[in-house]
């Protein structure tokens, strides 16, 4: 079932290549969004063969692929995967359906977003190290020529940029996986296998120090941070959507899956001076979404401040910041998706982006009513208001991560504010007040403007208001990600169990177990 989830994009990848080109550029929308349910309805049906209780790796596939190198085809899915898989599916969906009607070479366009769906599935996916490595390293390609063919006038310049720093996290990552490999003397790539826990503790920090820097720079976390701007205000709309909202989410995959999961020890040690960087990616995205004029710079540094809650949580190391690392990557993504998607509306409607020039967009006659009001939704979401999936996942950051770094979070809740102040700062000049003179004789939005947007709009709104849905799939496999010393340390601070526990009636899922 898994490899149906690989083989299902690369083979209409390759239909659509070979179909006429003499045809509509809607054809081939029409055809890539049919693929696209049918991925997203098969991935919707593993949720029927995994056992949230279990924990664990589930519906494993394994084949042996190049024995002499130690790289095997070994699929498998858990409660970490789970969700980003079916996020991938979801927003690679939106992303078609946006697309615009009229599109120079559509073969290539649609071809490459299934090629992107594919890798991006199969990192995910992969239990083999080098395998996770041809995945990771191979949405480079489609997302580079995405936004080199389809982006903004600086469109080049920020292809090669994106390029060059992926291509290092790559770097760093591939020569972490080799030396982990060669100084265990393990045979093969495979994770469930790599006894990377006994390798000496300074070793142990040294492959950290490469997975770091490697996955930091796909986050992207302070000071790695300076291509994701460049690369969103230069791409489409349909391609910011899965870059905030499935690429950027390998990076952080990358920390729990192979950071936490494989070197708990020297996370642990790391975890002091992590959290630092998680601050400042926090303050830094949240001051410098303030001063921005163009509403889609200041939703991509929006997006760099919340990514680095993830980070903290990851770095506390408690059942629930680990929980809460998972349902914000889910969160962030779904939160942003619909942000870039109505940014991008407003843009195309009107013509530009600038906060200063815009006014009054929410009139009900001339203006963008509907737009204007899921806007609104958005932004609440992602200040964390009540209701709101944004509300959950931070709330979760926040309670998981105190009892071990109480400053830190302290600090972070700072970002929550400010995340409030850019945005109703850019919904009050955008939105309200009296029209302004650019505001004229706007072109009619069209049904698939709005049905992408609403449609995330109800999954915020029901994951803000039923948060177990969200989670229940992780819960088990966060707390076996939970580093002994975290155990330790949570253990010798003797925390009352009033400020760990975190469960109700309705959502049992959320306890955190007793150490």
């Amino acid at each position: 079932m898994l490899s149906a989830l690989l083989l299902i994009p690369l083979t209409s990848a390759i239909v659509i290549c070979l179909l006429p080109k003499s045809l509509p550029s809607q054809r081939f929308r029409s055809i890539s969004f049919v693929v696209l349910t049918i991925i997203f309805g098969l991935t919707l049906s593993l949720l029927a063969d995994f056992d949230s209780s279990l924990g664990g790796l589930q519906l494993t596939e394994q084949v042996a692929w190049v024995d002499w190198l130690g790289l095997s085809y070994h699929l498998g899915l858990d409660g970490i995967s789970l969700p980003l898989v079916l996020l991938n599916q979801l927003l690679t969906a939106i992303a078609i359906l946006s697309s615009p009607d009229k599109l120079e070479r559509p073969r290539l366009y649609y071809s490459l977003i299934l090629i992107l769906n594919l890798s991006v599935t199969g990192a995910f996916l992969s239990l083999d190290l080098l395998l996770f490595f041809i995945f990771y390293e191979l949405e480079l390609v489609p997302l580079y020529l995405l936004i080199a063919i389809w982006g903004g006038p600086r469109r080049n310049y920020a292809a090669t940029k994106f390029l060059l720093y992926t291509a290092t996290s790559g770097i760093f990552i591939l020569a972490a996986f080799l030396g982990l490999v060669w100084l265990t003397g393990a045979s093969s790539f495979d994770y469930s296998v790599l006894p990377a826990g006994a390798l000496p503790i300074g070793t142990q920090l040294l492959i950290l120090t490469g997975l770091l820097i490697g996955f930091a720079i796909k986050i992207p976390i302070f000071p790695f941070h300076t291509w994701l701007p460049d690369a969103h205000v230069e791409a489409s709309t349909s391609v910011s959507v899965l870059l905030a909202g499935v690429l950027l989410k390998l990076g952080t995959y990358g920390l729990l899956r192979f950071c936490v999961g494989m070197l708990p020890e020297a996370w642990s040690v790391a975890a002091p001076v992590l959290v630092i960087f998680a601050v400042i990616s926090v303050l830094y995205g949240a001051f410098t979404a303030i001063s921005q004029q163009d509403m889609k710079k200041m939703v991509a540094y929006s997006s760099i401040a919340h990514m680095g809650y993830i980070l903290l949580a990851a770095a506390a190391g408690t059942h629930l910041s680990l929980l809460a690392a998972i349902a914000q990557s889910v969160s962030h993504g779904l939160i942003s998706a619909m942000l870039f998607l109505l940014v991008g509306v407003v843009g195309k409607k009107t013509g530009t982006r600038d906060i200063d020039q815009l006014r009054g967009l929410l009139n009900p006659e001339r203006g963008l009513p509907i737009i204007g009001s899921l806007m609104i939704v958005g932004v609440m979401a992602s200040a964390g208001i009540p209701g709101m999936v944004g509300f959950v996942s931070e709330f979760l950051v926040f309670r998981g991560s105190f009892p071990v770094f109480p400053v830190a979070t302290l600090l972070c809740l700072v970002g929550t504010g400010l995340t409030a102040v850019y945005f109703l700062l850019m919904v009050n000049r955008v939105f309200f007040g009296r029209l302004s003179d650019i505001v004229t004789n706007l072109p009619p939005v069209q049904w698939r403007d709005r049905v992408p947007a609403l449609v995330l709009t109800l999954l915020l709104v029901m994951f803000g208001l039923q948060p177990n849905w969200l989670v229940r799939w992780s819960d088990a496999d966060a707390a076996r990600l939970v580093p002994p010393v975290a155990l330790a340390q949570l253990s010798s601070a003797q925390v009352s169990s009033s400020q760990l526990d975190f469960e109700s009636p309705k959502h049992p899922q959320l306890a955190t177990p007793n150490p």
